[in-house]
């Protein structure tokens, strides 16, 4: 019987054991020597929840909202026209991980998964020769990844790093989580005045009280939470992590993907109310048909609380990476810096779960650190969230997947940028998986002109709205171009619709 172990075996057997069993000092002497023989960077992608590239100073927006990621970028690649894949959680996640866009993985609605073809044909599967790690706050994003934890060694549970624990409930039904949340809810939560078991919920929210109590001084809106019971705190998640990517088997994928600055937006007091007083110039832009009539006095606050709340990340991401760099860790690891998707205050509408695609909830940081790096470069080509696979399977030796709709990054591209290429963003959250999407909002980029088609919404009464912008010129979107070029709106909703019905056909 053979004693020969290859590397994969190495990597489970590391899988399973407890970190505390094997001295640190001795585990990274293990590792730097599987690493050195290996050749291969570690990569890192670190996502946070619903961040607009609108509000990131990097990008020329007006307060100072991220200085710990302004000094890092320095000696990082920063890419000034990212766009995402969807508009909120599910979709936006999904083609980050897969390299594809929700009309090819088929995760639309809340909560759902990849189609099972695509269960392997994620970052994690095309990884495979790493240690892969992952965890996430967010119980979509968790959904997505208990579909593909067969290609992880290693998945925190989300409940790991939350204060109070209704993320249990994820964890007990995670093939039921949207019905298992709405029960919970009414069993512990009063809606409107009233619960489903008004003793239970009183006990409930005396036990809520009494473990979040001790923290209240450090966040004067409330603890941050994940849907309405599960508080946290980032820092718990953060130093925990920083700690156990020093220690873990090399090389190693991880993807960490952090709640904030998702609503609600409860900073710590550090940063509370810091920008209350800078007279931010407000644009004044038309309610939107899909608006709620969130009022612009409503919205200018949320704003605010909402650039807080990214200060907040901003120090803690310093930290982390502070602390590899203080490790080593830095000199062989990949850092992928980005979001799923953004968030809105305009036109009567308040974060992301919205018909609408304007381009603060389409346009996402993506900052990419290369180990050793000393210089920033900045990038203005268009790119997308399906890029961020091919480029990190190019730049650790590998080969971009068959099934990818992305291209490699510049600047590690060989290739001359396409001027001619599209970019797609799709909202489709009420299309089943095996059906032809007849209800949406499709987006799409072609040079400085991006066009929005609205089909198939009870609002439009049967009709489909289409608007036109040169986002190049008119950055805000504030001039519809759409009723006086029609000509080139028509070109451009032509090529569209062609999109359209070719993705629709399988499922016709």
């Amino acid at each position: 019987m053979s004693n020969t172990y290859t590397r994969r075996d190495f990597l489970k057997l590391a899988s399973l054991l407890s970190l505390g069993a094997v001295t640190p000092s001795l585990m990274r002497g293990i590792q730097a020597s599987r690493l050195a023989q290996a050749g291969k960077k570690n990569v890192l992608i670190v996502v946070f929840d619903a961040f607009s590239a609108y509000h990131l100073s990097l990008h020329g927006y007006g307060r100072e909202t991220t200085p710990n990621i302004a000094r890092l970028a320095e000696r990082a690649i920063v890419y000034h026209n990212h766009f995402s894949g969807g508009s909120y959680s599910t979709p936006g996640t999904a083609s980050l991980l897969t390299g594809a866009h929700p009309w090819k993985h088929r995760a639309f609605k809340y909560y759902s998964t990849v189609s099972d073809d695509f269960a392997k044909k994620t970052i994690f599967h095309a990884f495979d020769d790493y240690y892969r790690i992952a965890y996430s706050h967010n119980p979509l994003v968790t959904k997505l990844l208990d579909q593909f934890s067969l290609n992880l060694e290693n998945y925190i549970p989300l409940e790991q790093f939350v204060v109070t624990n209704e993320s249990l409930i994820n964890s007990l039904f995670r093939d039921d989580t949207d019905i298992a949340t709405v029960s919970w809810s009414r069993a512990m939560n009063k809606e409107e005045g009233y619960s489903y078991s008004m003793f239970i919920s009183e006990l409930y929210k005396e036990y809520l009280k009494t473990k979040i109590k001790k923290y209240e001084p450090f966040f004067p809106l409330g603890l941050p939470r994940i849907l309405n019971d599960s508080f946290f705190l980032l820092e718990d998640a953060i130093d925990a992590i920083g700690r156990q990517l020093i220690d873990i088997p090399k090389p190693f994928l991880g993807y960490f993907h952090f709640f904030p600055p998702h609503q609600p937006y409860h900073t710590h007091k550090d940063f509370y109310n810091f920008f209350e007083k800078d007279n931010l110039p407000w644009i004044r832009k038309k309610e939107d048909l899909f608006g709620r009539d969130d009022g612009p006095q409503f919205l200018i606050r949320r704003r605010q609380q909402y650039d807080e709340f990214i200060l907040y990340i901003d120090r803690e991401f310093g930290k982390l990476v502070d602390r590899l760099e203080s490790s080593g860790l830095l000199e062989d690891t990949w850092i992928v810096f980005t979001s799923d998707h953004g968030e809105l205050f305009e036109r009567g509408i308040l974060g992301h779960t919205t018909e609408v695609l304007y381009q603060p909830v389409v346009r996402i940081p993506l900052i990419v650190f290369e180990p050793g790096r000393k210089t920033r470069t900045d990038v203005y080509t268009k790119t997308s969230a399906v890029d961020v696979l091919p480029t990190l399977l190019h730049v650790t030796g590998g080969q971009a997947p068959d099934w990818t709709e992305g291209v490699v990054l510049p600047p590690f591209s060989t290739n001359v940028p396409d001027p001619e290429r599209k970019f797609y963003v799709m909202q489709a959250r009420r299309t089943e998986k095996q059906s032809p999407i007849t209800e949406g909002t499709l987006m799409q980029v072609k040079e400085q002109y991006k066009l929005m088609y609205f089909f198939g919404y009870e609002l439009l009464n049967g009709e489909e709205r289409v608007e036109l912008y040169d986002v190049e010129a008119d950055p805000e979107e504030l001039n519809d171009l759409y009723p006086s070029q029609k000509n080139l709106g028509n070109q451009l909703l032509d090529e569209l619709k062609a999109k359209l019905a070719e993705v629709n056909e399988p499922y016709l």
